[in-house]
């Protein structure tokens, strides 16, 4: 039996074409391999946001090429952003890659290898869902649903809408099918996909469909337990959406909201299409209406232009939220951008780390002060497994999306109350509740 190795850079969206290359190659009858150099085919699903995941990517690409170099016969493909990104410069920088594709043509992997002559081929054309192909889940009880594909947003630092594409809305039926397939399968927690994901259903004909209304229908699918979804722009994020966290039973009490910048100035430089008060005023309606929502982030440091007072409003915000955690990343420039074209106002690399420390210690100072919110209380935890430091303890996940270790008898897949002893920036500890497991009230 042929094997396969999948290494995934980048977001969900990442980690849920990565489950459908596995699922698609399953099913050609390709077996999983543990390491690279067991592998008939070594896949590497690219990420082209961030610099770190592309410096990653070419080290591990490196290692391919040494298996290569010893057994000729094994495939090596690229696909995802960074693929994309470069298309057939790939084959020049990199010879020994056999295939390369795109986000939207993953199902040409299954194509290409079993076609009569495997010689280098690239896919580059934005055609397709993911979410049509066969998948192989990390967790049998959580599964990743893709509702679009795509943005129409022309933020100026982000490469996503030439990686992949135009924003397109999958079919409103077809997503609650897919929930419907997953919840017979065992799954208890879904989280819908896009790369602007609280835009979908404007594109559909020859009736529009809106992402609230979608979250009601999945809410709806009987054994779907949880409801997430990511990741939402600011400036479609409506009320029908947040009411929906505060009436349907399945939609998780959290929210990841992208700030970006705290200043109006920077954000209109970054082409976000709202400022400092619309952001805050979105804020200010997820608190009236779900006042014990957790809130989470994306901000970036050091965008050109970026000055102290710039800066200062950023710190501002985030101490006025107060965020339950945030992605924070130092700018840097992605090729094909309109940031990256910029030459005036670059602020200097030692600035950037300067603020960055700053920013991280309001980040995780207003993060452990909102986490103490959940000491004391019982809370409903989904297990994963067990905790990653110490395996006689159990770790999952709250509604609230903290990470949660306990002390406990539950299994993976399975929702406990816990109650909560203790509290970081990051993470809850406490214990299950026995007279919750042996039903008193």
């Amino acid at each position: 039996m042929k094997r396969y190795h999948v290494t995934t850079f980048g977001c969900q969206m990442n980690e849920h074409d990565s489950e459908r290359m596995k699922g698609m190659l399953e099913s050609l009858g390709y077996q999983a391999a543990a390491e690279q150099q067991e592998a008939d085919v070594i896949l590497f699903n690219t990420c082209s946001i961030r610099e770190t995941a592309d410096s990653r990517f070419v080290a591990h690409l490196g290692h391919a090429k040494r298996v290569k170099r010893e057994r000729p016969e094994t495939i090596i493909g690229v696909g995802g952003c960074w693929a994309q990104s470069l298309k057939d410069e790939v084959f020049a920088q990199f010879p020994f890659v056999d295939v390369a594709f795109g986000p939207g043509q993953v199902h040409k992997l299954a194509e290409f290898l079993t076609s009569d002559s495997l010689t280098a081929q690239g896919f580059f054309e934005f055609e397709g869902f993911a979410g049509d192909l066969p998948d192989k889940r990390t967790r049998d009880h959580q599964g990743w649903v893709q509702i679009s594909v795509g943005c129409n947003c022309n933020c100026s630092y982000c490469i996503v809408p030439q990686t992949r594409g135009r924003e397109a809305s999958r079919p409103f039926d077809g997503v609650v099918a897919e929930c419907e397939r997953l919840a017979s399968e065992g799954v208890r927690e879904v989280t819908l996909l896009g790369q602007n994901v609280n835009a979908y259903g404007r594109d559909l004909r020859p009736a529009k469909r809106t992402f609230a209304e979608l979250l009601h229908a999945v809410d709806a699918v009987d054994g779907i337990e949880r409801v997430r979804y990511t990741s939402p722009h600011p400036k479609d994020m409506k009320e029908d959406v947040i009411l929906a966290h505060a009436t349907l039973p399945s939609v998780c009490e959290h929210i990841h909201l992208p700030l970006q910048s705290g200043s109006s100035r920077i954000l209109k430089a970054m082409k976000r299409t709202y400022n400092q008060e619309r952001y805050l005023d979105r804020v200010a309606l997820i608190r009236e209406h779900v006042p014990d929502c957790a809130l989470t982030t994306d901000i970036i440091v050091g965008f050109p232009g970026e000055t102290e007072e710039d800066f200062q409003m950023t710190l501002d915000v985030c101490e006025q939220v107060g965020y339950d955690s945030a992605f924070t990343f130092v700018f840097s420039p992605r090729r094909g951008t309109e940031a990256a074209l910029i030459t005036e106002g670059l602020v200097p690399h030692p600035v950037k780390v300067e603020r960055m420390e700053r920013l991280v210690e309001v980040v995780q100072r207003r993060a452990h002060e909102r986490a103490q919110r959940f000491v004391g209380r019982t809370m409903e935890v989904l297990v994963e497994g067990t905790s990653r430091t110490d395996p006689s303890r159990l770790r999952g996940r709250s509604r609230h999306n903290k990470t949660v270790n306990f002390t406990g008898f539950g299994q993976p897949g399975e929702l406990v109350m816990v109650e909560i002893e203790r509290a970081t920036s990051q993470t809850l500890a406490g214990e299950e509740s026995l007279l919750a497991r042996a039903g008193v009230r």
